[in-house]
């Protein structure tokens, strides 16, 4: 092996064509690696069940990126089957419902997947991935290896393939496993939710390194595995904001781009509005409230009732670069948080985007969790409790708020967090 050129294998479910949140993190941390003299190669499935697909993101791949892609088998087929979707929808993350109930199907395959598919769907995918990257490290060694997640099978790719290989292994955890927000939706049993506890817990004790986005979240898996576990936020791309430019518009537009699921509705800002409307005629004539991305049926029924539903704009879905094109004419940016118990960990990706494009930014969540505390270094932030009314004169002084370059947010470039990466995989290098 070339020891001057350091080879990184990078396990992940999620890679282009698949959009989102998921993708992003290693995706960039990819790029900034190679410029770094890391050579990736990234092992992914072949046809993962993605939530949504943007082409758009092959861009960011260099031409001497090493893929290696294997078939993942799922059970989301039968699914669809019993659940008379077509075979081309996609399913949801996050327990974003499209429909007010669930039937007894759906119900049953909740079950099914709690205690059956344990981490999680993908784990069928495990035994044959270690065998394939096994077989290819053999040939082609690499000094250490990443798993991202969720989904958790990953991790569990990484974990016997250490075992296998001995070669340092780095866990970065995008989300917590036992302790996210959806986790106790699940109608799992005793014995099912103690294989969580056992698998994650081995993951934590057993990877050379473990990283997450957020402070909350080193602690929870410190206090849970008596180890030190490092936090490398998520960031902005500088080059996606290079050409970024505010246009003026006479609509008052409150903007939030991504899945916007019911723990997240929020509720207080919808009645705020309603109220607001009746008594100032400005946000009557120009308000303009844009869901870009997909959203709970419980939003749409909550801006029904508070009467916002005119005022609504929605698009499903759009590319990435085009949702960070949406933020130049609005207002506004909405950054509601899941009304969870682990709540005070939450910091969204889109967090850092919405700094770099420098608009105003309303969030709505804790006030002494990590987000909160992210957001009280900028002046153009304004931080809401889940209960606690907003007010028009606050909201009307930030987006008259110039802003421009005293905005200190380059701690949270990707590529600045990436150095932070590279400090920590070296390392662990042998």
């Amino acid at each position: 092996m070339n020891l001057h050129k350091k080879r990184i294998l990078i396990i992940t479910y999620y890679w282009p064509p698949a959009g989102g949140s998921g993708v992003l993190r290693w995706l960039k941390f990819s790029r900034y690696l190679k410029e770094m003299g890391w050579d990736p190669i990234i092992y992914t499935p072949e046809n993962p069940e993605s939530p949504i697909e943007d082409s758009t993101l092959l861009d960011d791949i260099t031409a001497n990126f090493e893929v290696i892609k294997s078939p993942i088998w799922e059970p989301f087929s039968i699914y669809k089957f019993l659940t008379g979707r077509k075979k081309k929808h996609k399913i949801q993350t996050g327990f974003l419902k499209e429909k007010k109930t669930w039937g007894i199907i759906e119900k049953l395959a909740m079950w099914v997947r709690a205690n059956y598919f344990i981490p999680d769907a993908k784990r069928y995918w495990i035994n044959p991935s270690v065998k394939i990257l096994y077989s290819y490290l053999r040939r082609y060694p690499v000094n250490v290896v990443v798993s991202t997640g969720p989904p958790h099978s990953m991790h569990l790719i990484a974990k016997k393939l250490k075992q296998k290989t001995g070669i340092p292994w780095l866990a970065d955890f995008r989300d917590p496993w036992t302790n996210i927000d959806w986790f106790d939706k699940l109608p799992f049993t005793k014995s099912s939710f103690k294989k969580h506890k056992k698998l994650e817990l081995a993951v934590l004790r057993e990877a050379d390194i473990v990283t997450v986005v957020s402070e909350s979240w080193a602690l929870e898996f410190e206090k849970m595995s008596g180890r030190k576990i490092e936090v490398v936020t998520n960031g902005f791309a500088p080059e996606d904001f290079e050409n970024f430019s505010s246009k003026q518009s006479d609509k008052f537009t409150i903007l939030h781009t991504g899945s916007l699921n019911a723990d997240r509705n929020p509720v207080v800002l919808w009645k705020f509005l309603s109220q607001e409307i009746d008594k100032n005629e400005f946000l009557k004539e120009k308000l303009i409230i844009k869901l870009v991305g997909a959203v709970d049926i419980e939003v749409f029924e909550s801006l029904r009732q508070n009467k916002l539903f005119n005022y609504l704009v929605h698009i499903p879905f759009v590319p990435h670069k085009q949702a960070l094109n949406e933020m130049t004419e609005c207002s506004l940016l909405l950054l509601p948080l899941n009304n969870v118990p682990n709540m005070g960990g939450i910091i969204p990706g889109k967090l850092f985007e919405y700094l770099a494009s420098k608009k105003p930014i309303l969030a709505i969540g804790p006030s002494d969790g990590d987000t909160a505390r992210i957001l009280k270094e900028m002046s153009h932030c304004l931080m809401y409790d889940f209960e606690e009314t907003p007010e028009w004169k606050d909201i009307h002084r930030v987006t008259q708020l110039p802003i421009g370059p005293q905005l200190k947010i380059d701690k949270y470039s990707r590529r600045e967090l990436a150095k932070r990466m590279n400090e920590l995989l070296l390392s662990v290098v042998k």
